[in-house]
């Protein structure tokens, strides 16, 4: 009998948005800690991918790795809990997203938002989106612009609040990603 998957815990407190130009040290920095996922979650990882702002070069982003692990088996996930919060990651179940696990690592010490996990089993739609998204971000240096300025403008609005700062650009995220996997359908 497999775990029952964790319950979604309370939303992790809201962070001060800052923006920093893109640094190409965030692509090495996911490189290792892909390498710490592989070895801690074993077979079941498949790979990681680097999705999110610090993922498109030219823009800029909060130092926060998005990385999207994905797995073979939530369940096999969930039974790696464990393995996780010993790495420093806090556990938030699916955090409001059936099917997603959400983990996020702070540094010890300041508290600032370092990494964040979001697990998805093979095969989940929510894969193809955010790759899509990151894809096409990559492919049209014109779209990752208007992505800043929208970034920016969400920024001044609510520098204090990363909740409101990810609500305020979600009508802009999801009109660019309905066409980034429109175009990603005509491609393939």
């Amino acid at each position: 009998m497999s775990p029952v998957p964790p319950a979604a815990t309370t939303l992790p407190v809201p962070i001060k948005v800052e923006l920093r130009p893109h640094d190409p040290q965030w692509a090495e920095q996911a490189r290792r800690v892909a390498g710490t996922l592989h070895a801690a979650l074993g077979d079941n990882l498949l790979q990681v991918h680097h999705i999110g702002s610090t993922a498109i070069p030219g823009i800029v982003a909060k130092p926060v790795l998005d990385l999207l692990p994905e797995v073979r088996s939530l369940a096999e996930l969930d039974a790696c809990q464990k393995a996780l919060q010993e790495l420093g990651y806090a556990w938030r179940g699916e955090l409001g997203l059936p099917g997603r696990r959400y983990c996020s690592l702070d540094d010890p010490d300041s508290g600032q938002r370092l990494v964040q996990l979001h697990c998805y089993a093979q095969g989940s739609p929510e894969i193809e989106r955010h790759l899509a998204f990151a894809d096409h971000l990559r492919q049209h240096p014109g779209i990752a612009q208007q992505y800043q300025q929208e970034k920016l403008r969400c920024q001044a609005l609510h520098p204090g609040d990363s909740h409101a700062y990810s609500d305020c650009k979600d009508a802009w995220i999801q009109r660019v990603q309905a066409q980034a996997l429109a175009e990603r359908q005509r491609n393939h």
